[in-house]
């Protein structure tokens, strides 16, 4: 007799099931099939499949964990220069928002209990600062920024206040204040330089927005003041505190990609507002705007609210597509790359939709070259297109989807990954690796330039779980070094190399031709 055990005939035999057979499976049950992956992806998927990718990506799914309150014995004093549309968000997340905000938040949590947004800006941490001292060259938001300064328990309208910031007609005297520790720079480009070099010598640390710099030399004389005068600098890229960017940035270091030749990111816009044509508010005019303190070093025009409210459709004020959004693609990689700066750049395109009266492009394309690195890196970008590109790492044994989320899929052709993709295991239609970060509140974006950026993981990522302001964790970290004496992730060297890959990029567009980067002399070769 044998010894074997018969399994009676309607017994189903155990089987090895590999990823592909498991997703191919749940494939053909349309809808049954979604909630089963949903149901196994947390258990059953991993047990039958995730095991061996675990093994081969080495990537874990861990989120960043909550950042330490600051230490916020000592109270930083705080000048805002400019209060247009970036610099309230500025002040946001440094813990300041106009009343009328938080009336809109409240209504909007009021109509949709998923919009909270207020509740989020309730639990964003207090940092520790007063603001002290305003400066805008328009008005109506002169006054904005003194009454959003003043808003310290963040009311709506009619709730108590804090004391006013003072009010000072030039950003000179902002930076001389002997109540002012540090500012935090939100004017054109054309002012980003001499603001933040005007800041240093007056011993102010600065948190200046992107980009760092308006023209070359300006980039090494910025560099020098705030290095000689010993202030704490941060750039603006708050996708710095972006979590995805962490994880991609472990992928790199891990190899999951194999070697790298080719690196694209993009911008896709299709919409007035994306394009820097901006809302032109009713009480601007002459009487209300410091036009001659607006042109400062720039050529001389006569009045304009287009040019006033829509400065970065002119080089005369504006770094164009390569300073306004190439820098936050390009500091992104340069993060978890750290590719320094290119050694030539080559642009193309022009203006070909935005028949207005612009000077600089509504489509531009700049390929950087890193021999060194034995890679390129393509930035490619239209104004008129919301077709989403994405940005793309690709490897060998790999790519790499950049954004709010990361992506990982392997090549076909990889080497790393061939056995696994011989035996089923590994299948190049679908990711060995992914990591979205958790949210289940809306986004709360209004237009499609806002989705953009969150698309990005320019607006918000998360921190212990929670949804947090980008903008938020980059002033904080820039405070925190303040009070420990610490260099941020975003500093003047990153800054130096920021503005001369973007300077690169506007010259090769500006002279029609490649030009190169000399490493030894730092100077920029046209």
């Amino acid at each position: 007799m044998s010894n074997k055990i018969e399994k009676p005939e309607n017994e189903p035999q155990k089987k090895n099931l590999k990823r592909r057979d498991v997703l191919k499976s749940l494939a053909t049950i349309p809808i049954v099939g979604a909630v089963l992956y949903g149901a196994l992806k947390k258990k059953e998927f991993d047990r039958i499949i995730g095991k061996n990718i675990s093994a081969q990506v080495g990537m874990s799914h861990d989120m960043p964990p909550a950042i330490p309150p600051s230490n916020t014995s000592k109270i930083i004093r705080i000048g805002l220069i400019g209060h247009g549309i970036r610099g309230k968000q500025l002040a946001k997340g440094l813990g300041f928002v106009h009343p009328t905000m938080i009336n809109d938040w409240k209504k909007g949590a009021s109509e949709n209990e998923e919009d909270k947004r207020y509740e989020e800006y309730l639990k964003q941490e207090n940092l520790g600062v007063q603001v002290t001292a305003i400066c805008d060259i328009f008005r109506t938001y002169e006054q904005m920024a003194a009454e959003t300064g003043a808003n310290i328990n963040r009311e709506g309208t009619g709730g108590k206040m804090g004391v006013t910031p003072k009010i000072y007609k030039t950003y000179q005297e902002l930076c001389a204040a002997p109540d002012v520790d540090a500012v935090i720079i939100a004017a054109p480009d054309h002012w980003h330089g001499p603001m933040t070099i005007e800041a240093a010598k007056n011993g102010k640390h600065v948190y200046c927005e992107k980009p760092m710099t308006w023209t070359v030399d300006e980039t090494y004389e910025v560099r020098r003041a705030v290095k000689e005068n010993k202030i704490v600098f941060q750039l603006g890229h708050q996708g710095r505190q972006t979590d995805s960017y962490i994880k991609a940035q472990e992928a790199i270091d891990k190899g999951v990609l194999g070697p790298i030749t080719l690196i694209e990111v993009t911008t896709n816009r299709n919409d007035p507002n994306g394009a820097w044509v901006y809302d032109i508010p009713p009480s601007a005019n002459q009487e209300t705007i410091d036009w001659k303190q607006f042109i400062g070093q720039a050529p001389w025009h006569e009045f304009s609210l287009e040019r006033f409210f829509r400065w970065r459709c002119w080089w005369d004020y504006s770094t164009g597509l390569s300073g306004d959004l190439l820098t936050h693609e390009y500091d992104a990689i340069n993060q978890i790359m750290k590719l320094g700066i290119p050694d030539s750049a080559m642009s193309t395109g022009g203006i070909y939709y935005f028949k207005d009266g612009r000077t600089v492009p509504d489509v531009l394309h700049t390929v950087f070259e890193f021999p060194k690195r034995d890679l390129s890196m393509l930035y490619s970008a239209t104004l008129a297109s919301q077709h989403s590109r994405g940005k793309v790492v690709m490897g060998h044994d790999g790519y790499m989807e950049m954004g709010e989320s990361l992506t990982v899929y392997a090549d076909p052709r990889s080497t790393r990954y061939a056995e696994k993709i011989k035996d089923g295991t590994i299948d190049p239609d679908n990711p060995i690796y992914s990591y979205i970060p958790g949210k289940k509140n809306v986004d709360a974006v209004t237009t499609a330039t806002e989705k953009y950026f969150a698309g990005r993981g320019l607006l918000y990522t998360y921190r212990g779980g929670v949804r947090v302001d980008t903008t938020h964790l980059h002033i904080k970290e820039w405070l925190d070094c303040i009070r420990e004496n610490k260099m941020p992730s975003c500093n003047i060297d990153q800054g130096f190399m920021e503005a001369i890959t973007a300077h690169m990029g506007t010259l090769s567009y500006k002279n029609n031709k490649k030009v190169f980067w000399d490493a030894e002399n730092e100077k920029i070769i046209i």
